[in-house]
């Protein structure tokens, strides 16, 4: 059914550091963003490597459409829990976001971030019956908060309605098409019976770019932007190839710091590699000639608070490389990038859980 079909029902009136060892080839230059604030003394910066451009990503490969149907699956939940009409229903919300980060070279400067998101609604499979033996179900109202920091919004035009007049850029309210939502639990019931909860895709978003935009005249908004600061050196020369990556753990870019997990870096090198040498360790597959860095969390009770550098001298047979786009993986939970938040407004539900989550696409 086209949206433009569709009447919406009234609007209710309620509203590391590193070991002690160093590759020949890599020397120790000064980095684009603060040192760590546990460093005491840093010595004096040495020649800087002789650099050739060269990029790092944060990628995903997640795409901001919204379709007129929602997307139905079952949640992994706890056990069914019994309802009554007169409880107030318990449902919970997901905010899952994907961060693409551009960084070339070494340079601040030259970072472009994109934060796309999707906000899940969960729906315990009593909740159902309730849904079915009443004709008027509560209609289930909230708002979604910090809205000024999108730059669009896109909801499930079978499901969700908004008011477009009106004028609080900060917070937008929305309600459910109770029909609509009923017919798609039923559905979904019908299809997978032994389910406990149910997940409806309610909108997805997309960040302002001129928070995310890092251009020269505002450099620090792009790259404070990102919960993972790069900056990328390579040393090319006709026998060897020196890397050096430096990262650090940015909180600032979060409403609520939580730990990075699972982060991976990975980075392609041509001209024949014959022989790796890596701080902390990597691992190279010659197949694909890429090397693969798996790290320990990151957070600020990290070592160095964060910060740190990943380094590799290559031996070549076929030199010599060309400076090549690194790609990072990382994950985390309990905190979101944009900063939007969900409260619901008006009686008949509760939130159960509000679960939060951003990560990286895969390598």
């Amino acid at each position: 059914m086209a949206a433009g079909t569709i009447v919406p029902p009234p609007r209710p009136s309620s509203r590391p550091k590193l070991p002690a060892g160093k590759l020949a080839g890599i020397n120790e230059i000064v980095r684009p963003f603060s040192p760590p604030k546990t460093s005491n003394a840093s010595p004096p910066p040495a020649a800087p490597l002789a650099r050739a451009e060269s990029s790092s990503s944060l990628s995903s490969n997640a795409s901001l459409s919204a379709g007129n149907t929602p997307t139905v699956g079952i949640s992994r939940g706890p056990s069914p829990i019994t309802l009554a009409s007169q409880d107030s229903l318990p449902i919970a919300v997901a905010f899952t976001e994907s961060v693409n980060a551009y960084f070339k070279g070494a340079d601040p400067a030259k970072c472009i971030v994109k934060i796309t998101g999707d906000m899940t609604l969960s729906f315990p499979s009593g909740i159902i019956k309730i849904f079915t033996s009443n004709p008027s179900p509560a209609v289930l109202s909230f708002k979604l908060k910090n809205t000024n920091k999108l730059e669009q919004i896109l909801p499930n035009q079978q499901i969700l309605y908004s008011d477009p007049s009106q004028s609080d850029s900060s917070t937008k309210d929305f309600w459910l098409n109770m029909q609509n939502l009923t017919a798609y639990l039923r559905k979904a019931s019908e299809q997978n019976p032994a389910a406990s909860y149910y997940n409806v895709d309610i909108l997805k978003y997309q960040a302002r770019p001129f928070l995310f935009l890092c251009t020269l005249s505002v450099a620090s908004n792009g790259i404070q932007s990102t919960p993972l600061n790069l900056a990328v050196y390579w040393k090319c020369s006709p026998g060897t190839t020196d890397l050096r990556v430096d990262y650090r753990y940015n909180p600032e870019s979060m409403l609520s710091p939580s730990p990075l997990c699972n982060v991976q870096v990975l980075v392609p090198v041509d001209g024949g590699v014959t022989n790796m040498q890596s701080l902390p360790p990597a691992v190279w597959n010659s197949e694909q000639n890429k090397s693969l860095w798996k790290l320990s969390d990151i957070s600020e009770k990290s070592e160095n608070e964060g910060s740190g550098s990943l380094r590799a001298k290559f031996d070549l047979s076929e030199g010599p490389s060309n400076p090549a786009t690194l790609a990072v993986q990382f994950l985390s939970e309990g905190s979101t990038l944009s900063g939007v938040d969900l409260e619901l407004v008006g009686t008949g539900y509760r939130l159960s859980l509000v679960k939060k989550r951003f990560a990286t696409g895969k390598i």
